[in-house]
């Protein structure tokens, strides 16, 4: 079974994957070389199978989170999700907030989670990759060269083989629009290339939504 890291999508054949993408909701589409998912006051997300493992694999991506105009949160999230509901690692991104979510969590809680400010030009590509045991959390203005954000021990459930990727947008008020992801796994040439390493199985994950603060 496949890790991450295989997980390739560059979004330009204008037709979201109903096989790789199967567990998606709210109407996510292709437009313009990018997955694109509505960001309302109800929520919307592209969710893969949950076939893949993250051990020794990575997901990366370039990132366009929804506008935060009249609204106290507008987030996306961009989250690796096991077959516990709330057990899951990745980024939130809160344009309302101008703030970013690092989480590693457990029941929706993460005692350790970081919040920095976000920049739209330095994180603009984000990375959480599983290196030997440890997760990294990383960003890049260019999907070349990353900077390391945050770093923790890998909790067991990496090495699992039911695993999905969930990328996930909501906001609480203000214009719907929506946010959007591209290269999903795609290197800039000259780049690093994704990681191919690891195992994948299935398993259903129900999901809910967190906000930057006190998830």
């Amino acid at each position: 079974m496949p890790g991450f890291g295989t997980l390739c999508d560059d979004f330009d054949d204008g037709v979201l994957d109903p096989a790789v993408w199967s567990q998606s909701y709210g109407d996510p589409l292709e437009a313009g070389g990018r997955l694109r998912v509505p960001c309302t006051t109800g929520y919307a997300g592209a969710r893969t199978a949950s076939v893949y493992t993250l051990a020794w694999s990575q997901i990366s991506a370039r990132v366009y989170p929804p506008a935060g105009d009249g609204a106290s949160t507008a987030a996306c999230t961009l989250l690796v999700l096991t077959d516990a509901g709330g057990t899951d690692a990745g980024f939130l991104v809160d344009r309302a907030q101008n703030a970013m979510g690092l989480y590693l969590r457990v029941g929706y809680a993460d005692g350790g989670a970081l919040f920095p400010t976000y920049d739209p030009v330095a994180h603009a590509w984000l990375r959480l990759r599983e290196d030997g045991g440890t997760l990294h959390w990383e960003a890049s203005p260019d999907g070349l060269t990353w900077t390391v954000l945050r770093t923790a021990a890998s909790p067991a459930w990496v090495g699992h083989t039911d695993l999905s990727l969930l990328f996930e947008a909501h906001r609480d008020a203000g214009a719907d629009d929506f946010a959007e992801l591209a290269s999903l796994n795609i290197s800039r040439p000259g780049g690093l290339r994704p990681l191919q390493r690891g195992l994948g199985g299935p398993g259903p994950n129900p999901r809910t939504t967190s906000t930057v603060k006190g998830a």
